[in-house]
Formats: structure tokens, C-alpha cells, sequence
């Protein structure tokens, strides 16, 4: 059994949680996940099942489509609904839907962001959610992101508002409800988080863990050849199949890339060509 699923996570499961789940009920060793969930945070987790973990490093890099509830009017200090209160804005007042539309436009593309110190980022050796339950604080340097849309879903109640956002990995949405926030001249923090899509895997395809079975997983696994149906195949006959399995390098007049590879119509993997040369990568 090879290939990857589309967990939808309920809330209180971790990443680590989903996979031991997943390991025993279906009985298999070679389980892991891609994209990370926080606990309180749910939808599309990418499970990886038998050789499929092989290629976790092309999917860990991909795009992420989150929708959002953004709590205004109050601050916690992990940013999100599990902290703690810190400070409340007495004066917040309804805000004008024209005036959000403005502010999260005003988010899209590159730009800047400091990871929150309740995170699992480590520095000097810790984390640094380790260095904020107790106390301390230590400098964090600002990352890369980009902001490819940001779309206001629904703004019913006075105090939040459900938007919808693509960015890149990497991007913690707790800060930037926070950014919104105080670009709408209060605060806030993430009330809800729910991942509808990472690049291909979406929502619609996922399965929660009570219907996980033989029977589901058989209509849901997605095979890995089909991840990677975008690249081009190229078919190696039995003397070059031995070799690339040998990690000889084969001359290809191809461009470089990724290259899905097979022998008799059969998968086998993924190999580069790079300057004319084919090297074996991952082998299923």
C-alpha cells in the first residue's frame, strides 16, 4: 500500500497524533505526514502510506489555502483561542466591510514575518513555546512570505470576520490575524483555523479518521505516479533500468527536470535529468 490520503483533522489531534492513528489502523509501519496542523487547527493533513514518505521533500514546499475566524477586540498571547487574554480594546465598534476589504488587500504579495513565540521554531537548541511558558523571550528574525489571496468570507457579528487565504509555507496565520487586526485599528487573535488545500490535496477528496478502512482507503489513496502526472514519463528498457537501479547516470538529451520513470509501462520512480544526465532519485 503506497500512496498518499487526504486526512481531514478534527480539532485536539496533532500531525504525530493522525500518523500513530493511522499506522494501527490500517496496520502499516511507513506512515507520515506533510504540512503540519496545529492541535486546534483543522482540515487537509497529507498523510504519507508505505514508500509514498519517500517523497515528502516534494510536497513539504506547496502553496496553503486556509479559511480563517478573526476574533476582534481582544489579544491572547499565543495568538490564537487557547491563550490567555492579555488585553481587551474597550473602545472597538463595528467596522465598515469596505474598510476590511482595504486592509486585506493591503496584505497581499511578499512581504516580512516574525514567527510567533508560542511556535515549534527552535533556537540555541530550543523551542521557542519552551522560552515563552516560561517567561522569556528571545529575538526572532523576520521570514519570507507571500501572500497570493486573500478574500473576506463573511463578516456577521460585530467582532469577527471569516476570511479566506493562499500563501506560502511557513506563513502563520495567527500573526497575521494579528497584523489585520491592528491595521483595523484594534486587536484581535485567530479564533478558528480550517486547512481547505496544500497544492493538489484538497478538502473535497479528504476522509476523517472514523471512516479510515480497508474499503475508504481504497477509494481515497491517491497513487504516487498520479502526484506527479504533471511530469513527463520516460521509459527505460531492461539495460538501462539496471543501471539507473544502480545509481549509474544515463545520458538523456532532455531538459532538466523531474522525470517519471518506468520499465514496461510499470512505475519505478523518479529520476533529474540535469545537463543531459539522468540520475536516479526516488525508487518505488
Amino acid at each position: 500500500m503506497n500512496g498518499v490520503i487526504i486526512i481531514n483533522k478534527s480539532k485536539g489531534y496533532t500531525s504525530h497524533d493522525v500518523v500513530n492513528i493511522v499506522k494501527k489502523q490500517l496496520n502499516i509501519k511507513k506512515v507520515g505526514h506533510t504540512g503540519t496542523l496545529d492541535p486546534n487547527a483543522t482540515g487537509v493533513l497529507p498523510i504519507l502510506i508505505g514508500n509514498a514518505t519517500k517523497i515528502s521533500k516534494y510536497l513539504v514546499e506547496h502553496k496553503k489555502t486556509y479559511i480563517a475566524v478573526l476574533k476582534l477586540g481582544q489579544k491572547t498571547d499565543t495568538g490564537d483561542v487557547e491563550g490567555k487574554i492579555i488585553e481587551v480594546d474597550a473602545n472597538f465598534n463595528k467596522i465598515d466591510i469596505k474598510q476590511i476589504e482595504k486592509v486585506l488587500h493591503k496584505f497581499l504579495g511578499k512581504q516580512k514575518q516574525t514567527p510567533p513565540m508560542y511556535s515549534a521554531i527552535k533556537i540555541g537548541g530550543k523551542k521557542l513555546y519552551e522560552y515563552a511558558r516560561q517567561g522569556q523571550t528571545v529575538e526572532v528574525k523576520p521570514r519570507d512570505i507571500e501572500i497570493y489571496s486573500i478574500l473576506l468570507k463573511k463578516y456577521d457579528n460585530i467582532d469577527e470576520i471569516t476570511f479566506e487565504v493562499e500563501c506560502t509555507k511557513g506563513t502563520y496565520i495567527r500573526v497575521l490575524c494579528e497584523d489585520i487586526a491592528k491595521e483595523l485599528g484594534t486587536v484581535g487573535f485567530m479564533q478558528d483555523l480550517e486547512r481547505t488545500k496544500v497544492d493538489k490535496f484538497n478538502i473535497e477528496n479528504s476522509i476523517v479518521l472514523n471512516e479510515l478502512n480497508a474499503e475508504t482507503i481504497g477509494q481515497k489513496l491517491i497513487a504516487i505516479e498520479e502526484i506527479f502526472i504533471d511530469k513527463n514519463k520516460l521509459e527505460l528498457n531492461g539495460t538501462q533500468l539496471k543501471l539507473f537501479l544502480n545509481g549509474v547516470k544515463l545520458t538523456y538529451k532532455l531538459k532538466d527536470d523531474l522525470y517519471r520513470i518506468y520499465n514496461k509501462n510499470i512505475f519505478i520512480g523518479l529520476g533529474i535529468v540535469n545537463n543531459n544526465l539522468l540520475k536516479r532519485d526516488v525508487v518505488i
